[in-house]
């Protein structure tokens, strides 16, 4: 279809409706659990690595909901667990190739991000794919839309920009729109 950045986020307000306390309910709980661990010295940098893969699943599985209209439930940002040793290898490699990618330079990284951006969602929509074929299947399918996902990452970080100017509660609403815009357009590319 290849819909407007502006279109997408319209239509991701839209899925919110009636769901906000729902989804900023639940992304705050996402947000508390993935990044406490990192508050702990060094045990906690492997723990947030260890549940950052089935984390970043169930965020998908629940993102993937409400863009869809599906009843979303605050269960399913621990679904990601039920499936966590693909979910685990998923992020682990994921981590390994953009740091490879920034290690040549800084905007090769950046590409590699967004080449594996999509792999959660196709993790969430197909439940035997290995982790390796979903990086490959969100690399091939991220071919010609990495730019439109990094114009609409800049249309965040433009609003994460005010958000900080709320002291940071405009945060609460600002993730949960991110997660539901980035499951729209991945919706909208699988549909091409």
């Amino acid at each position: 279809m290849n819909t407007d950045n502006l279109t997408l986020m319209r239509a991701a307000r839209e899925s919110l409706k009636g769901k906000w306390g729902l989804a900023i309910g639940t992304f705050l709980i996402y947000v508390l659990l993935t990044s406490a661990p990192g508050s702990v010295e060094s045990r906690g940098s492997i723990l947030t690595l260890i549940i950052g893969g089935p984390f970043a699943l169930g965020a998908a599985i629940f993102s993937l909901s409400i863009s869809r209209g599906k009843e979303a439930r605050l269960e399913e940002i621990f679904q990601g667990f039920n499936r966590f040793s693909t979910a685990f290898v998923a992020y682990l490699l994921i981590i390994l190739y953009v740091v490879l990618w920034t290690l040549l330079l800084i905007v090769p990284g950046i590409i590699a991000a967004l080449g594996y951006s999509m792999t959660f969602y196709i993790l969430a929509d197909d439940p035997l794919i290995k982790p390796q074929d979903a990086l490959k299947k969100s690399k091939s399918m991220m071919d010609g839309y990495k730019l439109k996902l990094f114009y609409l990452g800049l249309r965040f970080f433009l609003l994460a920009i005010l958000c900080i100017l709320t002291l940071g509660i405009g945060f609460l609403w600002l993730i949960p729109y991110v997660h539901i815009t980035v499951a729209k357009l991945y919706d909208d590319i699988k549909g091409n």
